[in-house]
């Protein structure tokens, strides 16, 4: 029971893996959910299908050392293809184009009668091949209008559907090829190579080493893996790139001080790769056209002043130029220098504060790394950017994380309303400064203060936004989770060491941040909570844990603390398994809340989640249902009525996964930590959970050693990416 690293919405794809059936029927899912991404399962945990499979686990079997030597030797071929055979110029015909949609799909208008015709044909072919009509809609999102020809030609590339797996792929191949269907075939190598790809971005990876490629390749029953790499570089499905290895990773790879560096070959998508490298650009570019300020040149001492009627000299339209000028420096962009930065960085209310401002005085871009306390010195450098006349705004991942910081002083002590906003808000336009004549956001200075949760393609468009010399300061905690999609930027960025970093001195007060901060260390050591800040309880099973965290949800916690339950959250790791999401909500919603579920399994009155992208969760409460759809309510109180066919979308939202939870936090804090959450517990998990709660954590313990052990010796899941790299090989200037 594990919630996929990356955060991926609930849900598991339906239909059997029915990849040998004959004819195809089953291969594919009944529907694709829109709960999950198409990745939650390891790879390690999935099957070739089809011939070839004994062959694979042979060589899957063989002496390391040869094995080794052929992936060196792979490696080699590819990194001579390069990226000039036709890799970087885009997917060949047939796989999608960039932003998932084929040139078919999106070069020309469609109307909506050769839209109505695109679905009926692709419907036609998905049936034929023993796969449901209903991933009609996915397949012309994705291929455009021509996707019944695009199925037809390569029925593989319905591995791009969300939901779908190899062993679907495979039936649905044999129902439209029959016995040419084999699991050599060219086309099928070729999408493998990609949908491993995928599954790697679904975990977290912007990159894969080669090696790992091709035995993913081997376990697919894939005959020559090597070629199957080769052709995709070619097709232009991945790019290659070598990368030295440095510190602790060249010496695991044996190498020496006084040989060549050992280097490693990667394998990136396109997109992937294109986001790093323009999110690396943008970094530089920010640093290397930052000008800083200058205090304003002492005025020279002078004489009476002249009467412009006795020089004969003046021009005519002296007034108007002066007019013209006062105009012109109203315009001009404030840049206050190292003076006025300083006065504020001495009003500032601690030292940390100060050192922030100082270092956002001096350079372009720095990074800013504290828990929650520590949020108020970006606070305080946004209210003195402020008020030194820059445009400076906040951008949250949330709109609780929103006005939770607009609550901090010295902001909520200003008289104007605190130039603060969510990312989405920021980028999308609804709040912020809006953009200027170039379309770049109207800003001198911008903080943003979840910086861990960007992955590398919004933190590209966050980049791309900015103007050359635009402050950014870039703020989170380190210890708490990474972003929900591909990468670990503010990991990356702290790594490289490319700008000046502040840490901050102050601490997380009270029981729970003593308990957090132990577990950041790599403790997990019992605290003093005489006001029951904090409690432990122990369960036998998923059953047991299940009793007693809802027992805190409904009972406990409002009864003995005074915070009602509409102000408490449960948390786990995944959404499955006998204490997941879903039993915890199913639980919930029979003692808070029971009923029929009338309106799309929901009744008057639940409280549910909206998931439209992993990573980003909203929570909202049922007001009612009818014909036009789910009436709902969010906490600011907005309202919105969401469609009968989006309401499958939607959960009940008592108990949420730590990753639907990132970005906010709750007055109370349930943490449920069931029998068979082992392989999903990591230091980083443990201290993002523990940290969900304001005044109030509660952990249901049934992990037993589980818990401790990954506290100790698991910091986080790892990630192979690209920017440290880049950003060693690229950054103007090293702190």
């Amino acid at each position: 029971m594990t919630d996929a690293e990356n955060g991926a919405p609930e849900g598991t794809p339906a239909g059997s893996g029915g990849g040998g059936t004959a004819g195809g029927a089953g291969a594919v899912p009944e529907q694709t959910s829109p709960e999950r991404g198409a990745g939650e399962q390891p790879v390690e945990e999935q099957s070739g299908g089809g011939q070839g499979a004994a062959d694979a686990g042979e060589r899957a079997d063989a002496d390391p050392a040869d094995r080794a030597a052929a992936v060196a030797a792979l490696a080699e071929r590819v990194r001579s293809v390069g990226r000039s055979d036709g890799g970087s110029d885009g997917p060949a015909a047939g796989a999608p184009a960039e932003g998932g949609a084929s040139a078919a799909g999106t070069d020309r208008a469609v109307t909506d009668e050769q839209r109505a015709q695109a679905l009926r044909a692709t419907a036609e072919v998905l049936t034929a091949g023993g796969a449901p009509a209903e991933l009609a809609g996915a397949a012309v999102a994705v291929f455009g209008d021509g996707a019944a020809e695009q199925l037809r030609e390569d029925p593989w590339a319905v591995l791009t559907l969300p939901g779908v797996r190899p062993e679907h792929a495979d039936g649905f191949a044999r129902g439209l090829l029959g016995p040419a269907a084999g699991p050599g075939d060219q086309r099928r190598a070729q999408a493998l190579v990609g949908w491993l790809l995928e599954q790697a971005a679904l975990r977290g990876h912007s990159a894969l080493e080669i090696g790992e490629v091709t035995a993913g390749l081997e376990r697919l029953g894939v005959p020559d893996p090597g070629a199957a790499v080769q052709a995709a570089v070619l097709d232009g499905r991945a790019m290659p790139f070598q990368e030295e290895l440095t510190g602790a990773e060249a010496h695991a790879a044996g190498g020496d001080e006084e040989d060549e560096p050992p280097t490693r070959t990667l394998l990136a998508l396109e997109r992937l790769a294109l986001a790093e490298e323009s999110l690396a650009d943008g970094l530089v570019r920010l640093m290397s056209t930052f000008v800083p300020g200058e205090d304003p040149a002492e005025v020279p001492a002078q004489g009476p002043a002249e009467d412009p009627a006795e020089d004969p000299e003046r021009d005519a339209d002296g007034d108007a130029s002066a007019e013209e000028g006062a105009e012109a420096a109203e315009e001009a962009p404030v840049a206050p220098g190292p003076a006025a930065w300083e006065a504020a960085a001495a009003a500032a209310p601690s030292s940390s504060a100060a050192a922030l401002i100082r270092a956002a005085a001096e350079h372009a871009l720095v990074l800013h790394t504290g828990g929650e306390a520590a949020r108020a010195e970006p606070a305080a450098l946004l209210a003195a950017a402020t008020g030194l006349g820059l445009r400076a705004w906040a951008a949250t991942w949330t709109d609780h994380g929103r006005d939770a910081f607009t609550a901090l002083a010295p902001l909520a002590d200003a008289p104007a309303p605190a130039p603060v906003a969510t990312l989405a808000e920021l980028l999308a336009g609804p709040a912020g400064p809006g953009r200027a004549a170039d379309g770049t956001l109207a800003l001198d200075l911008l903080i943003v203060p979840d910086a861990p949760l960007l992955d590398v393609e919004l933190a590209a468009t966050l980049l791309e936004s900015l103007a050359d010399g635009t402050r950014l300061v870039l703020s989170g905690d380190p210890g708490q989770l990474w972003s929900a999609g591909p990468g670990r930027f503010f990991a990356d960025l702290l790594a490289a060491k490319a700008c000046p970093a502040v840490a901050s001195r102050t601490p997380d007060f009270g029981p729970i941040g003593e308990l957090v901060s132990g577990v950041g260390i790599g403790e997990l050591q019992p605290v003093e909570a005489p006001d029951k800040e904090v409690v432990i309880l122990t369960a036998k099973d998923a059953g047991e844990a299940v009793h007693r965290a809802v027992q805190l949800l409904t009972d406990s916690i409002p009864r003995a603390l005074g915070i009602p339950s509409e102000q408490v959250v449960l948390l786990t790791p995944g959404h499955g398994g006998g204490a997941g999401t879903r039993a915890l909500n199913a639980a919930a919603k029979a003692r808070l809340n029971p009923g029929p579920g009338r309106f799309a399994g929901f009744d008057p009155g639940d409280r549910v989640v909206d998931s439209p992208a992993p990573g980003h969760t909203r929570t909202a409460r049922v007001l009612d249902g009818d014909a036009t759809g789910l009436h709902l309510e969010y906490p600011d109180g907005t309202r919105r009525t969401v469609p009968p066919a989006e309401a499958g979308k939607l959960r009940h939202g008592w108990a949420l996964t730590v990753h639907q939870a990132v970005g906010r936090r709750w007055p109370g804090a349930v943490v449920v930590l069931p029998d068979d959450a082992a392989s999903a517990l990591t230091r980083q998990w443990v201290y993002t959970a523990f940290g969900r709660g304001e005044r109030h954590l509660s952990v249901v313990h049934a992990a037993g050693q589980a818990l401790p052990q990954a506290v100790a010796t698991r910091p986080a899941a790892p990630r192979t990416t690209r920017l440290r790299a880049i950003l060693a090989e690229n950054a103007a200037e090293s702190f």
